[in-house]
């Protein structure tokens, strides 16, 4: 007996394409943060709400991006009176020429400069450069990659929770729980909220600029960590006069913090960094 076709079972067809489409990315959850993984690439978190972290290594390791604070691979730079505290800082394949308004000591690195200190960095935090001495180059290319891998990760994550949410104007918002996705840059003209479990991870993926208005905040609700908040943005990020930022930034260009503009963060960025007068802790 022959099989029965698709167009002889009712209903049959019209599920097979829908399912088909769905698996090619019809969205996430109701928004609850619990997610779905659907056979796309969103692993899940094991320890709570959201998707699986982004892994960025130990901080003990120089040659994890884990271990610094500002990274950028083409320079660093610092108006005045910034401090960085909780790890260290660091340029490559940009050389120690490229990293400006720290007062590093030495201020010329001689054949014997593994690192350098800075009164901008806070002990036991040290800056380092690709041209600093041995192993101080290749501890910094392992890094990069390490950092452009953990930027590719959350960039190829799939399936959101929620799809350009507030079409990118994130106005008096409380994020939940897992992976948001904008095919435009964000904005953040007030206080932002994220509101979860200390265990609990959010994604922000962004396809061109964040901007960070003046004054505003990033504010943690509940038991929720900034280590655990991943903001993967295509284009340049801009943190206005006096705003208080919080989560780990991995940037595909340029990174800016204004005036007094203060973070609780870990910053990636794959070109350069320019400070004025800002506070950054590790979170």
């Amino acid at each position: 007996m022959s099989a029965p076709s698709l167009n002889s079972i009712p209903g049959l067809a019209a599920a097979l394409v829908m399912a088909a489409l769905c698996g090619a990315g019809c969205g996430g959850d109701d928004g609850d943060g619990g997610g779905v993984d659907g056979g796309t690439n969103n692993p899940q978190n094991p320890s709570g709400l959201g998707p699986k972290p982004i892994a960025l290594g130990s901080s003990t390791d120089l040659t994890a991006s884990g271990s610094y604070v500002l990274l950028a691979k083409t320079g660093i730079t610092n108006v005045t009176g910034s401090l960085i505290t909780g790890g260290h800082v660091a340029v490559s394949p940009g050389a120690a020429a490229s990293i400006t308004g720290f007062t590093m000591v030495p201020a010329v690195p001689d054949a014997g400069t593994v690192s350098a200190t800075s009164i901008a960095v806070a002990s036991p935090g040290l800056i380092y450069a690709s041209n600093f001495a041995v192993p101080t180059p290749t501890n910094l290319t392992t890094a990069v990659l390490a950092m452009e891998a953990a930027y590719t990760d959350a960039a190829s994550r799939t399936n959101p929770t929620k799809l350009d949410l507030m079409d990118g104007i994130l106005q008096a918002q409380t994020l939940a729980p897992g992976l948001y996705t904008w095919g435009t840059g964000v904005t953040v003209p007030s206080n932002l909220t994220f509101a979860g479990a200390a265990s609990d991870v959010w994604i922000l993926q962004i396809a061109s600029t964040l901007d960070v208005s003046a004054n505003m905040r990033v504010v943690l609700s509940g038991s929720a960590q900034a280590k655990n908040i991943y903001w993967q943005v295509a284009g340049q990020v801009t943190i206005h006069a006096g705003a208080h930022f919080e989560g780990i930034i991995l940037a595909k260009t340029g990174v800016t913090l204004q005036n007094m503009a203060s973070m609780k963060s870990r910053v990636y960025a794959q070109s350069m960094i320019a400070l004025d007068n800002n506070q950054i802790t590790a979170p």
